[in-house]
């Protein structure tokens, strides 16, 4: 495989911050009661999360975190709860993924520092 060829697969998988919100602040998903993620997001197993099951809701947030698309992150995502799971989060995370949040998002990298 050529260079450029190597180059666009890489970016097409590539996790990239333009996928992110502006601020976390835009972050207003729900935060209690059960939610049913869009197969775009979980095509494989489980769809349904307890958001009380702090297991199941660190379930869908890295489903979202890695599958999403900025209205998924908006719709699904709360910045609270992101915030207060990151350090647990971001171990299960890739490290493409952790990276573009922690580098758009100071509050993570405080967190994370914490």
């Amino acid at each position: 495989m050529d260079e450029r060829k190597t180059s666009q697969a890489a970016a097409r998988w590539a996790y990239a911050a333009d996928r992110l919100p502006g601020t976390l602040d835009e972050l207003s998903g729900p935060v209690a009661g059960t939610v049913e993620l869009p197969l775009h997001l979980a095509w494989s197993g489980l769809r349904a999360f307890d958001l009380e099951n702090t297991k199941l809701l660190l379930g869908m947030y890295r489903i979202v975190l890695n599958n999403g698309l900025r209205e998924d992150f908006v719709e699904h995502l709360d910045a609270e709860r992101l915030v207060a799971h990151w350090p647990i989060l971001r171990k299960m995370l890739g490290r493409g993924v952790r990276t573009v949040w922690e580098d758009a998002f100071a509050e993570l990298r405080q967190v994370d520092a914490a």
